[in-house]
């Protein structure tokens, strides 16, 4: 595959008009084709959310929740927790909803299209200096992107920064380690940043989809974090886990300076809505966002009405993940045996297990609708969300369907509850955000330094919803367990706990199986909470934190077959 796309890069005809097939010289002969082809190179960045085959979030194949489709092997999320992944199988690459899902297809694309703009962006004349340097920063940094979401899910990827000749030998390509590339990524966001022409923020609602510096930084430090992480510093050397740590602190003093980033203060409502674009915009904290659609219809709880797939439920591990908020400590320390079905209470913490739902982190109540909790305007009125056995919106657990909760939870995240029909058209894919780039900061200063100069960073995201700040005197293990348990919270359903249980090489630990609370109504009104087994996973080995190189690829070209990734 990489060598069809590769090799297509110096063809004399494309189609990027309505018009028919054009030359490329034609094209950066004139200004609007010009332009058109830089957006070319954006059509690339898939959509995310809900995107995944079947509408599917990919929450529902984390210990995050369990989809309403696992039981369907031929949707994403049954594909994979039955392990189905493959060689010649990605489940999360079906492009039925999605066509950049198949990642390493879309992002070789994006590679070759920014190289060729790169190349040819040099022989036009008609921008003026200004305009031309913005571009060329634009699919610089576009190139940096693809090259990372690539190099995330599959490892280290032979470097381009040109269009390949049609003579080249792809027989002789080399895989380079994954430092290789992460180098060429960072010298790529580096460019951009240090380039004059690109702005900071988008201020104009018709550049709304357009790379700036603060794409660059959070790329670079996000790619510089994974590189330090476990799965690629099987050393720990301190240096990867520095220069993280630096990534993030300059990110962090670039964008807030002047007030032009910051934390929004309300983390519910921040995700009902789009950026607005302005000198002075109402959200400061997107970096990035990607607008989809994703049709409100396939989520929402039985009482609402009107949904015909309820899509992914909140697992009982995500709940347990949410400290309590007066003593701020975790309510729940892990479990006594392997399903998860015996908690480790914090006797510390304020934890009632008998009413478990009560003084939780204001982002559990953000993010998960559970028994009691208050839905607005179900035909003109609040409803009481009932999920035991029996009620209106019960679990149901045998035989599931596609509407009942699996878990005894529905997602409330990114779900504007006061609409009374049809779907939030505001909502949008937060792609990167200042937060990630506090806890990015958190998590590398403690690994390189110790925890003294975490706190801050891990403060302030716990600050903005009224969170305590974290207890003196953490050592680096402990202070390493809070960020990580501050990453599941703040992140939830963003695609974050994907990718971070992979690169701490804790996925044997998390995604075995995921468990579920049935709640039975005594009585005397009172409610009997009893832990499940919702489901049991096939894709928690080892090989399982890397993709391994596409069959079409790796039977072609020999070092990729040499080199394909552990357990493939």
């Amino acid at each position: 595959m990489i060598v069809s796309l590769m090799l297509g890069s110096c063809g004399k005809s494309l189609d990027i008009t309505p018009d028919g097939k054009i030359s490329l010289d034609e094209v950066f002969n004139d200004r609007i084709r010009t332009e058109a082809y830089l957006n070319t190179v954006y059509g690339f960045i898939p959509e995310y959310y809900a995107r995944y085959y079947e509408r599917a979030f990919l929450a529902g194949i984390t210990d995050e929740a369990q989809d309403a489709e696992t039981g369907n092997y031929t949707t994403m999320a049954g594909n994979w927790i039955n392990g189905a992944l493959s060689p010649s199988n990605d489940p999360t690459a079906h492009t039925g909803h999605d066509p950049n899902a198949n990642t390493y297809v879309s992002c070789w694309s994006g590679i070759r299209h920014a190289n060729i703009f790169l190349e040819r962006i040099e022989q036009v004349t008609f921008l003026t200096p200004e305009i031309k340097n913005r571009y060329k920063g634009e699919a610089t940094l576009l190139r940096a992107f693809y090259y990372w979401e690539l190099i995330r899910k599959f490892g280290g990827m032979p470097v381009f920064d040109k269009p390949l000749p049609n003579d080249f030998d792809y027989m002789s390509l080399k895989r380079p380690d994954f430092q290789t590339t992460i180098d060429f990524i960072v010298q790529n966001c580096d460019a951009v940043i240090g380039n004059p022409n690109m702005p900071l923020r988008i201020t104009n609602e018709t550049e709304a989809t357009r790379f700036t510096k603060a794409v660059a930084y959070a790329v670079k430090s996000q790619a510089l974090l994974f590189n330090a992480s476990p799965l690629w510093n099987p050393q720990n050397d301190a240096a990867k886990w520095q220069a993280a740590a630096t990534a993030a602190r300059e990110a962090l003093t670039a964008l807030t300076a002047g007030g032009q980033f910051g934390l929004v203060n309300d983390y519910e409502s921040y995700f009902h809505s789009t950026t607005d674009y302005s000198n002075t915009p109402r959200d400061k904290e997107t970096i990035y966002e990607r607008r989809s659609y994703f049709g409100w219809d396939i989520w929402s709880i039985p009482s609402r009405g009107g949904n015909w797939k309820l899509g992914a439920c909140p697992s009982q591990e995500l709940v347990d993940a949410y400290d309590m908020q007066a003593s701020g400590e975790p309510a729940i320390l892990g479990y006594a045996d392997e399903d998860h079905l015996q908690p480790l209470v914090n006797a510390a913490s304020g934890y009632d297990a008998d009413n478990p739902y009560a003084g939780r982190d204001p982002r559990f109540y953000a993010t998960v609708y559970f028994n009691g909790a208050e839905f607005d305007n179900i035909n003109g009125s609040i409803h009481i969300v009932e999920t035991f056995v029996g009620g209106r919106d019960q679990l149901i657990k045998s035989p599931p369907n596609r509407v009942n909760t699996r878990t005894g939870y529905y997602l409330r995240k990114f779900m504007n509850a006061k609409l009374q029909v049809g779907p939030d058209q505001n909502t949008s894919w937060k792609k990167y955000r200042l937060a990630e780039l506090y806890l990015n900061l958190a998590e590398a200063e403690n690994e390189a330094n110790g925890p003294a100069g975490a706190y801050e960073a891990i403060n302030a995201v716990r600050r903005r919803v009224d969170m305590p700040d974290l207890p003196a005197g953490l050592s680096r293990e402990q202070m390493r367990e809070r960020i990580r348990r501050e990453r599941r919270v703040e992140f939830a359903w963003e695609e974050h706990r994907f990718w971070d249980v992979r690169r701490w090489k804790i996925l044997d630990q998390t995604d075995r199986l995921v468990t579920g609370m049935e709640i039975q109504r005594q009585g005397d009104g009172s409610f009997r909470y009893t832990r499940f087994v919702t489901e049991r996973r096939s894709a928690w080995q080892d090989k399982y934190r890397i993709f391994p190189i596409p069959i079409t690829d790796a039977s072609i070209i020999p070092d990729f077959g040499a080199s394909q990734n552990p357990g493939w």
